[in-house]
């Protein structure tokens, strides 16, 4: 049995060293990102049983995608392999302030675009062969088919009783904020716990801007009452609600910036762990997915590396100390 089934995409990712612009490198830094593979990577090292699922090409870049998650724990035998298609890449170019980081994606007709609801494993989505799904807007917008087969994901682990977890994970250059509203409406009216940053929630609801989280948390509990709500607030934190309309706030943790790919879905997986164990000790929840996400935002690379003494670290001092470990 799994604790946590996810789907989505995982691409390579090639970035300069340093701050060097694209055109000025000679060599690139390689690496594998995607959402719901991060998140799996970060529940798998707090030691719960993930299972990822994704229809990935059979040559040396799927297999260096399906290998690098398998090796943090995650379960990847679900994954659907093809002779046909492509890996989905992403070029991340770092810069310092005043020049923005830039991120180029080159993934259209990836293999997981064309993947179909009849590519889910049969026998998965069944009562007792796990406790819950986590899905995210960025599956949705991929492709109509990998639409269908998130939504019939969905369906039938609804229909075994596992819980859904949803993060909007809005991304501009995927869809328009109106059809990634539509898109996501039906998840999240079944989602039993919904994550959004704040800015998101604003710019999806046509909210005004200058209202508080609290205010914001308050329309979207209005709106999805059977869920609880996650939002994360960058510098500011993360506040949540729960079903009752008792909303928590947490400040972030001090965190050095040396990579900023990832931290959403650190938090995540750190929400998630403790939510899984304690659904009503929604303080704590919150507590471990900003210090995962402080964790995250030190360490190179898209995914997690992280143990649960770190973490719990973290929880217990409010923040690390930066200090050398003999």
């Amino acid at each position: 049995m799994y604790d946590v089934v996810t789907l989505g995409e995982t691409m390579i990712r090639f970035t300069p060293p340093g701050t060097l612009r694209l055109e000025q490198a000679q060599a690139l830094e390689v690496y594998i990102g995607g959402s719901e593979s991060n998140t799996s990577v970060g529940l798998a090292r707090l030691g719960l049983r993930v299972c990822w699922l994704s229809r990935l090409t059979d040559n040396p870049m799927g297999r260096v995608i399906a290998h690098g998650i398998r090796a943090q724990g995650v379960d990847t035998s679900q994954v659907v392999w093809t002779e046909n298609d492509r890996v989905g890449l992403y070029f991340l170019e770092e810069a310092a302030t005043p020049r923005d980081s830039r991120i180029i994606y080159d993934r259209k007709d990836s293999a997981i675009s064309r993947m179909l609801p009849e590519h889910l494993p049969p026998n998965l989505f069944q009562k007792g062969e796990g406790q819950l799904l986590h899905l995210t807007g960025i599956t949705l917008a991929l492709s109509p088919s990998a639409y269908e087969t998130a939504q019939e994901a969905m369906r039938r682990a609804k229909a075994a009783g596992w819980r859904l977890s949803f993060d909007v994970n809005y991304r501009g250059k995927l869809w328009s904020m109106d059809t990634a509203r539509a898109g996501c409406e039906p998840f999240m009216q079944a989602a039993d716990i919904l994550f959004m940053p704040l800015r998101d929630a604003k710019a999806l609801f046509k909210l005004d801007a200058s209202l508080t989280a609290e205010a914001v948390m308050g329309e979207l509990h209005n709106r999805y009452p059977q869920a609880t709500i996650v939002m994360t607030l960058g510098a500011d934190g993360a506040i949540a609600c729960g079903a009752d309309g008792v909303t928590f706030r947490q400040a972030a943790f001090p965190a050095a910036p040396v990579c900023r790919l990832g931290r959403g879905d650190a938090f995540t997986a750190g929400f998630l762990y403790r939510w899984l164990a304690d659904a009503n000790d929604l303080p704590m929840a919150l507590r471990y997915g900003t210090a995962m996400a402080a964790l995250k935002y030190g360490i190179t690379g898209d995914m997690p590396l992280i143990s649960p003494d770190e973490v719990q670290a973290v929880v217990a001092s409010g923040g690390a100390t930066g200090g050398i470990v003999r």
